[in-house]
């Protein structure tokens, strides 16, 4: 390991470490532009100078330097300081006068780094460059005058979304970074080529010209459009919101997240639900007070017996309002209730529910088996971080299902879930690379769990695991990938049938029978309204979609960024949310509309609070106290392995056919249904059913 002296501090480093790095460990700031902790070195603006000896009497770009033994930095010296100054006028050569009317106008690196390191003075005195803008899509907007040719969006676009439609053309004062041919990105993290951007050639068009970020409140928060829980920070002025930013979290989306995550939140304005709705005699639904919904859905509860009721939690339900819910169905004899509205069939066992390799432990594997899922668009972070695991060298990744565009290699098995069982007796060759991997790991689908040979596919898979050694001390490499952000929360606190109630498949037959009198639920958008045939509906929810055109009542509900409210993502990390607006109209907290409820059907809930309901929710759940960590689940093998299974012939289907339009908000969004119009051509991304 080198040792060297960094303005008079000796540190000791890794070998392979550049000084950029070893700069940074000491605290010491280093202004860069092309630089980026999680891209390719490219060493091409020069602005991280430092003074190195013994060498040549000159600065040297300190990201592209390796640190050597010996080594005396200087990062202030008068050459440094010379040095950068020369460096930023080179920069402001070309670049436009307009950061009155920049979008990246106070939170512009070039903007920041003129002010501290620049001469305050140009010498330059001809006509700038001027270039012409590319079209990029509904989501970038572009002023490449502005670019200073840093390549960042290069190669992020290459190496991390894994879509190279970004390159550099043109040599010397001709030199463009455009798309070469017109079109929009097609890649689902392309708006974090606007966060990386250092200037402002690359700026979200969704958002251009709406406000300052001095303007803004800020609040972190996760987001709930799918269940990986991605850490954001929402940006909000007065009572809408404007705009939704990452955060960083290593153990979760790095400092990524999709651009479902990032620009659906102008659904949030729009469709809502502001006060309670009750259909007339005429079919249609009109105002209501909250005193007359409730007096109305308390004579149907009164004049239906328990069997007959049945409750549906959606993709987006929180924690608090499921075990709300099930605590008062519980208190009227209703056992009928299920978070699984997408029909999946999902063992009770967590560990047989959960992504338990986690997250960031996807690094860790050298083998991966794809069964029945396309990451891509059921979880986009996920299907980035297997990305960095096969570019880091050690992942090999295998498909059984839909052949789809990853964004890396993998082995397609074809589209027959019996070859697992040549897999379990070892006739397929890739028995043997799971018998030779040190960390293998299966992934089975959402849309595995909702076929009728579910069970026997899942059995396939846990014998593969348990057989290949894919769970021991300190692995385990059995996940589900659920797509669903209430999913896991309400598998944890048994938002179930007990075993004398039904779940949402019996439902909804007893409903095509018309022996299922009343349904309840609670968001829940995310399935055919049809099937619920003549029952009565009572919706809970945010905004006016499938479940609320359905409705016979309708009680309207917040969304996840006016709540603080609790999730638990795909890998059984708890998470929660927080309150960044407030929910609009007459709109309250669903686990209060719930507790108000119960006062009317005489039951009360025994908790008047949000920590005495956090207090329910640990009794029913230990591990919800342990915010932000990851409690694993205990792993139960199977008692005898099996090599013949029943599966249907029966192709693997894919679970979401169109990424930017899974529920309710995203829905709502006009930016999501312009990228539906742009990129539905795209086969590498999405196909609208």
């Amino acid at each position: 390991m080198p040792k060297l002296t960094i303005d008079g501090q000796e540190i000791e480093v890794e070998q392979g470490t550049v000084l950029i790095q070893a700069c940074e460990q000491l605290g010491i700031e280093i202004p860069r532009f092309c630089y980026h902790e999680r891209l390719a070195i490219a060493g091409n603006c020069r602005m991280c100078l430092v003074e190195v000896s013994p060498g040549p009497p000159k600065p040297q770009a300190s990201c592209a330097l390796p640190c050597a033994d010996g080594m005396v930095v200087k990062t202030n010296s008068p050459m440094v300081k010379k040095a950068r100054e020369g460096v930023m006028e080179f920069l402001l050569i070309n670049h436009p006068l307009d950061c009155p009317i920049c979008d990246q106008g106070g939170e512009c690196d070039l903007q920041d780094q003129a002010m501290h390191y620049g001469a305050g003075t140009s010498r330059y005195s001809e006509h700038k460059r001027a270039v012409e803008d590319k079209y990029m899509g509904p989501l970038i907007k572009t002023q490449m005058t502005r670019c200073i040719h840093c390549t960042r969006c290069i190669r992020f676009s290459t190496e991390i979304a894994g879509v190279p439609e970004l390159g550099a053309f043109g040599r010397g004062e001709h030199m463009e970074v455009g798309t070469y041919v017109e079109q929009s990105i097609t890649s689902e993290l392309s708006g974090n080529l606007v966060d990386i951007c250092p200037v402002g050639a690359l700026t979200s068009k969704p958002y251009a010209f709406v406000s300052r970020p001095w303007e803004l409140k800020k609040t972190e928060s996760i987001d709930v459009l799918d269940a990986v829980g991605s850490s954001i920070r929402i940006d909000s002025r007065g009572q809408s919101v404007l705009r939704v930013l990452p955060r960083v979290n290593e153990a979760v989306n790095e400092e990524w997240i999709s651009d479902k995550t990032r620009h659906a939140c102008d659904g949030l304005r729009v469709q809502r639900l502001d006060r309670p709705y009750i259909r007339n005699t005429e079919g249609k639904l009109v105002e209501a007070s909250w005193q007359e919904a409730f007096t109305l859905i308390t004579e149907w509860f009164r004049l239906i017996p328990p069997e007959e009721i049945g409750a549906i939690a959606g993709n987006l339900a929180c924690m608090e309002s499921m075990m709300a819910l099930r605590d008062l169905l519980d208190s009227v004899g209703v056992f009928n209730r299920d978070c699984r509205s997408d029909g999946a069939m999902l063992d009770s066992q967590r560990s047989h529910y959960l992504f338990n390799t986690t997250i960031a432990g996807i690094e860790q594997a050298d083998v991966c088996l794809l069964i029945g899922t396309n990451p891509r668009r059921e979880a986009a972070m996920v299907n980035a971080r297997i990305r960095k695991a096969w570019r880091a060298g050690g992942l090999r990744v295998h498909l059984v299902g839909a052949e789809v565009d990853l964004t890396y290699p993998y082995e397609y098995l074809g589209n027959d879930a019996r070859i697992l069982s040549e897999i379990l007796d070892g006739r397929d060759p890739l028995a043997q690379e799971l018998a030779n991997a040190k960390n293998p790991m299966i992934i089975l689908g959402a849309s595995v769990m909702g076929r009728p040979d579910a069970d026997e596919i899942f059995t396939a898979a846990k014998s593969i695991a348990q057989k290949y050694n894919m769970v021991k001390e300190g692995w385990n490499g059995f996940n589900v990938l659920n797509h669903a952000a209430s999913r896991v929360g309400g598998m944890d606190i048994g938002f179930l049938p007990t075993p004398e109630g039904k779940d949402i498949n019996k439902m909804i037959d007893d409903c095509r029978r018309e022996e299922m009198k009343l349904v309840y639920l609670l968001g829940a958008d995310d399935f055919d309204m049809g099937l619920l045939g003549n029952a009565f509906v009572i919706y809970q929810g945010h905004h006016g979609d499938e479940g609320a055109h359905r409705a016979d009542i309708v009680l309207p509900g917040a969304a996840y960024t006016e709540k603080e409210a609790t999730y638990v993502n795909l890998e059984g990390r708890v998470q929660r949310t927080k309150r960044a607006v407030f929910p609009p109209g007459q709109a309250k907290e669903d686990w209060a509309i719930i507790r108000a409820l119960s006062d009317a059907l005489g039951k009360p809930l025994p908790y008047n609070t949000l920590e005495q309901l956090h207090a329910r929710m640990a009794k029913v759940a230990p591990h919800l106290v342990n915010v932000n960590d990851i409690t694993p689940a205990t792993w139960l093998p199977l008692p005898e392995l099996r090599e013949r299974f029943r599966i249907s012939d029966l192709p693997l289907s894919e679970y979401i056919l169109n990424f930017y339009m899974t529920d309710p908000i995203s829905r709502a969004s006009k930016t999501m249904a312009e990228c539906v119009r742009e990129l539905s051509n795209s086969a590498n991304l999405l196909r609208v059913a």
